[in-house]
């Protein structure tokens, strides 16, 4: 059938596949794809950003876990400060993460996304659909990647998975000779990183702001995860800034919270000092009593502590009877009493007080059971 159908020119003809060739610091290609990985134990659909430099085939690879136009300039930022400089224009596909309308030669990218490439005196380009052979070497390095970065590796953290993206780039990816360079594409970069235009002095900040109410819970959401304030803003209204990484909340141009950025999903982050116990759990206060009694005799510690915990509020009154117990008693009879109780789970002071006289009746009392008195 398909010999038939090759016969009557019923198919479209293949259109042959050019090449392109592109001079030191002309050209660099950006591009994602999603890669199936393990981070901490569970499998996961990571997307994998790459840019490449045309001349010298220098890669740089991170991974996120989500592709957003904040990833973007997030991860170009730090492409551009792992090469020390960018090239003219930038080819990438025709996504909606970087486009607002528009394909190929029509395209207009997102007003953002301009002003981000003005600010390093680069342009975007994006290609004719269909037209992905017009960044074929981006387009290899997913599969270099995918093939021979993550198999056999263990990632523990999106930061720990990052890390080990980094070292595969400097001493794998960059350092294995090409054949079509004849070179390493180390090597290639010695020659071209004279043709990248310079850093800017001072580079565009990565952040997003984002207007949040305080919950009920004294949190603040962002991308799902939540991020404590300080109890005194529950219900009012603040700015949370979204750094690549650190999350920072503003309340009337004040910063109230700074916590670091979470990347996983469902995370809660809180800052000790932030909230208070809710009603009804305030930790118990030790009164001048419980201090004077405390330290004492192991025994009786033990015995104070499980007492503080059945008592309401402080326990004042309780122990205030038991250090009068401990005054008015020999040390003997009373921690021998005390040792007693505990052995029994016996927490009531009146009970207490009458094991401690019976040890002490003989001592103190002269009680002749068979003696009458009338």
């Amino acid at each position: 059938m398909t010999y038939l159908i090759r016969e009557a020119h019923l198919r479209k003809p293949q259109r042959r596949v050019g090449t392109y060739a592109f001079g030191p610091g002309e050209e660099m290609q950006h591009d994602t794809s999603p890669h199936r990985l393990v981070l901490g134990g569970k499998e996961i659909l990571a997307q994998c950003a790459a840019l490449v430099l045309t001349f010298s085939r220098m890669v740089y690879v991170q991974y996120y876990p989500r592709f957003t136009r904040f990833e973007a300039k997030w991860f170009l930022t730090e492409a551009f400060n792992f090469f020390s400089g960018v090239c003219d224009r930038c080819v990438v596909d025709n996504t909606s993460v970087l486009l607002a309308s528009g394909s190929g030669s029509n395209a207009i990218f997102a007003p953002e996304i301009v002003n981000f490439g003005e600010c390093y005196a680069m342009s975007f380009l994006a290609h004719e659909i269909g037209h992905s052979d017009r960044k074929p070497n981006v387009e290899r390095g997913f599969s270099y990647a995918e093939g021979n970065f993550i198999p056999g590796r263990v990632f523990e953290s999106w930061e720990d998975l990052n890390q080990q993206a980094l070292n595969w780039c400097v001493e794998v990816a960059n350092a294995k000779p090409k054949r079509s360079l004849g070179m390493s594409p180390q090597a290639a970069f010695m020659l071209e990183k004279d043709y990248l235009k310079s850093l800017p002095i001072h580079q565009p900040p990565i952040y997003k702001s984002e207007p949040r109410i305080v919950d009920t819970y004294g949190y603040v959401h962002l991308d799902t995860n939540r991020y404590s304030v300080p109890e005194r803003l529950v219900g009012k209204r603040v700015e949370v800034q979204k750094h690549p990484r650190a999350t920072v909340v503003y309340f009337r141009d004040d910063k109230v919270a700074e916590h670091v950025r979470a990347l996983s999903k469902n995370v809660h982050v809180t800052q000790p000092g932030h909230h208070r116990p809710p009603a009804g759990r305030q930790a118990k206060q030790s009164c001048c009593e419980e201090v004077a009694l405390t330290g004492c005799h192991e025994a009786l510690d033990r015995f104070i502590a499980e007492l503080k915990r059945r008592s309401r509020g402080r326990g004042v009154r309780q122990f205030q009877r038991l250090q009068n117990l401990k005054r008015t008693y020999p040390s003997e009879a009373f921690f021998a009493a005390i040792e007693h109780a505990l052995g029994f789970g016996l927490f009531d002071l009146t009970r207490l007080e009458n094991l401690i006289i019976e040890r002490v009746a003989g001592d103190f009392f002269n009680i002749d059971l068979d003696e009458e008195w009338s």
